[in-house]
């Protein structure tokens, strides 16, 4: 588990105590249900229910001689309850215990994830309202293309965690699987009504069919949205990234009070914030391949998949949820520069209207490709001469023979990029 990354509550899930005490919780479902069948005296199970307890220290202090977490907690539970512990675990092979209690730690993580996302969407909207008429330059290949709203960039982020919020849940919901079948699955020594029971009595479902383990394409769907959630909080990194350097200056991440940008360099204000998640997504991404790894396992199962799961499902889910809670924080925070956006698409001297121009002669009658030729030989000039490509439209003959000065001028009108924002915005489900 990487601590330096962990908030409490997600923190808190993934620790000895809670994964304990939800391995007490399905073994008392399992007695739960196994006495309501008759096959467990009604007097046993309240002795069970009442002194059923565990120690964490004892456990790992027991788990050092017997090499086995689930004996160890089993003894210790055992240390507990008495003569009457003969009945806990009855006919369950470790991985009902491990598996099934693994969905509800998933279930509690989840639960925090959509909340994560659902704050960074809040905040996506606030920003996209906030800068639906901040005109700014769009860009292809890094090169200025034609000016966009800026609010749009944010109607792109909120509608990606839509999809990714959609994606979580079924997730999850392919996660919420309990087995309680038995060594090999085929319920040997195990009613499948007791599975039935226990899934209930714990919010999951009972898995159709399982070998020792419930099959790992469940759990490679679920490290694999984290890893997609983590590609769409980089994607977000990686403009603000853009944004913020020196040259272009339209967005920078907030900067506090008392902050330090280089040990070096006293007047550095750098985006670590969006360099720090972008590295994470990394993470999530290698943790996903590990995942799928994990879904080939021999015959009936080995435990090639059990080292990796316990590092991979703590570590992804406090770093999606540590990426998620810090990229609201820096969105919510960002510094936006309306008069940089100016300045840098004026840059070009007009050459970002072009399109217009061309299709302003293509309408007055001009082929498209004499208009094209036209355009970009003006253009090329105008960027190698830095003059003004409306002034050099306006000093062709050829373009004066189909279009006049206020025409040309049409084609420059920086507003017209905002025709369309109202639409997008209503598509994507923002509306004031």
């Amino acid at each position: 588990m990487i601590e330096r990354y962990t908030r409490p509550e997600m923190g808190a899930i993934w620790s000895d105590h809670n994964k304990f005490r939800i391995w007490l919780l399905v073994e008392l479902a399992a007695c739960e249900a196994q006495a309501e069948l008759g096959q467990i005296p009604a007097e046993a199970l309240e002795v069970i229910q009442n002194k059923a307890n565990f120690n964490v220290d004892r456990i790992l202090e027991i788990e050092k001689e017997v090499k086995h977490d689930v004996i160890a907690f089993l003894t210790n539970v055992a240390e507990y309850v008495g003569p009457e512990s003969r009945y806990i675990h009855l006919g369950m092979t470790s991985s009902d215990l491990l598996d099934t209690s693994l969905a509800v730690q998933v279930k509690q993580a989840g639960a925090i994830l959509l909340k994560d996302i659902n704050d960074l969407s809040s905040v996506l909207r606030e920003q996209a309202l906030a800068h639906k008429e901040t005109i700014c330059i769009g860009r292809s290949h890094g090169i200025h293309a034609e000016p966009t709203s800026f609010g749009l960039k944010f109607v792109l982020w909120f509608d990606e965690m839509a999809r990714q919020t959609s994606r979580l849940q079924r997730a999850l919901e392919n996660m919420a699987i309990g087995k309680v079948s038995g060594a090999v699955g085929n319920y040997i020594h195990l009613d499948p009504k007791i599975e039935e029971l226990v899934c209930k009595k714990l919010g999951l479902i009972p898995a159709n069919i399982s070998t020792q383990v419930i099959q790992r394409d469940h759990h490679a769907e679920f490290l694999n949205t984290l890893a997609l959630i983590g590609a769409s909080l980089e994607k977000i990194a990686v403009e603000i990234r853009h944004l913020q350097r020196t040259e272009v200056l339209e967005a920078e991440e907030p900067f506090t009070k008392g902050q330090k940008g280089s040990s070096a360099m006293p007047h550095k204000r750098n985006p670590i914030g969006s360099e720090n998640i972008s590295g994470l997504a990394r993470l999530l991404r290698s943790n996903a391949f590990a995942g799928m790894e994990n879904i080939a396992l021999w015959h009936e199962r080995d435990i090639s998949h059990s080292s990796v799961e316990r590092v991979v499902f703590p570590d992804s889910c406090i770093l999606a949820d540590y990426a998620l809670a810090r990229m609201t924080r820096i969105l919510k925070g960002l510094v936006v520069y309306p008069e940089n956006m100016l300045n840098n698409l004026r840059l070009s001297h007009g050459l970002v209207f072009s399109q217009p121009v061309l299709l302003a002669l293509t309408q007055k009658g001009m082929s498209r490709e004499e208009a094209y030729s036209i355009v970009q030989t003006l253009a090329m000039k105008c960027w190698q001469e830095k003059s003004d490509l409306e002034q050099a439209l306006l000093d062709d003959q050829q373009v004066r023979k189909f279009l006049d000065p206020s025409e040309i001028k049409a084609c420059f009108d920086e507003r017209a990029a905002l025709r369309r924002v109202e639409t997008i915005y209503k598509k994507a489900g923002i509306t004031q």
